[in-house]
């Protein structure tokens, strides 16, 4: 199901008093936001969120308005999710989000209540950086490529017949997905498998754009992470079947400092897991298709990989 939160949320820009009035669309949607907020923001019960909400609403929304003016965003989040549930032979109810975010994550899976959401949000995608509202400056040509990679967390975490450990975390934490306590958990290999599986399904629903964007990677750094491949294949090794924040964020995580992705003296590319994660999983992908593949215990997909190297 489609939830298009635009039209509320430009109800407080043009209010007069926009702070008072985004309190009130973020209580009104508290479903959605206060998740979005807890995993990709801050505590919204904490000192930094009226300065956040503040800088949000005040912020200059000329290149958001310019790209909704000449860009049928509903029409790519309809198009996009229809073709996600037929590849991945959906069995569960997904709701695919559109919204403007406050700066954080340009898009994301939650689960509220056992319901798998795929959110963009859309400050990110007018083609112009906006340091005003942090937006990336994405083409929203690859609004598709985004809601794919998060529809497919969405299927995994969520569908009935997925066998994998984060719908288990989940199903455990009364159908609530939390990227801190999924971190702190799931093993790495869970992780990296989750993410290749995700880039998967994208490069399947979006194709045609750069290698590098699938990764949300820029042309140098993808360069890079190939270079390095080997050395991230084996530093990786030891920490697979381990589970720790730390992990996930070393090798899935922006922001990390050198000495955080340091491992036998290389500097891991920040988010490398993207790429390992994806070359992970293609035996499973080209063996059984991406319906099972994205619903599958990580260790399957881990022996159907061994099988395939074996036999090359």
């Amino acid at each position: 199901m489609l939830i298009n939160l635009l039209p509320d949320f430009f109800a407080v820009l043009d209010s007069t008093d926009r702070v008072a009035a985004y309190q009130r669309y973020f209580e009104a949607h508290r479903s959605i936001l206060e998740p979005y907020w807890q995993n990709y923001v801050v505590d919204p019960d904490g000192p930094h969120f009226g300065d956040v909400i503040r800088a949000t609403a005040l912020a200059d929304r000329t290149d958001l308005r310019e790209m909704l003016q000449r860009t049928d965003v509903v029409a790519l989040a309809r198009s996009a999710e229809q073709r996600c549930g037929r590849l991945l032979e959906q069995d569960t109810d997904v709701h695919v989000v559109l919204m403007v975010g406050v700066g954080a994550a340009n898009a994301g899976e939650l689960v509220v209540d056992g319901t798998g959401i795929a959110f963009a949000c859309l400050e990110h995608f007018t083609s112009v950086a906006n340091p005003d509202t942090q937006g990336l400056g994405l083409d929203p040509e690859l609004l598709p490529l985004w809601l794919a990679h998060e529809f497919a967390h969405a299927i995994r975490y969520t569908s009935p017949t997925s066998r994998s450990e984060m719908r288990a975390l989940i199903e455990e934490a009364s159908g609530y997905y939390s990227y801190w306590e999924t971190g702190r958990l799931a093993p790495l290999r869970e992780h990296l498998v989750n993410e290749g599986l995700a880039v998967q399904v994208s490069q399947a629903i979006s194709p045609g754009h750069a290698a590098w964007e699938y990764f949300g990677f820029g042309r140098r750094q993808y360069a890079r992470v190939r270079e390095l491949e080997a050395v991230i294949s084996r530093a990786v090794v030891e920490d697979l079947d381990r589970a720790g924040l730390g992990l996930r964020l070393r090798y899935l995580s922006g922001g990390m400092s050198d000495e955080a992705r340091t491992v036998d003296r290389y500097v891991l590319p920040e988010r490398s897991g993207y790429y390992l994660g994806a070359r992970m999983v293609e035996a499973a992908v080209a063996e059984r298709g991406l319906a099972w593949a994205v619903r599958a215990r990580a260790s399957e997909l881990s022996e159907l990989a061994r099988g395939a190297a074996a036999s090359a």
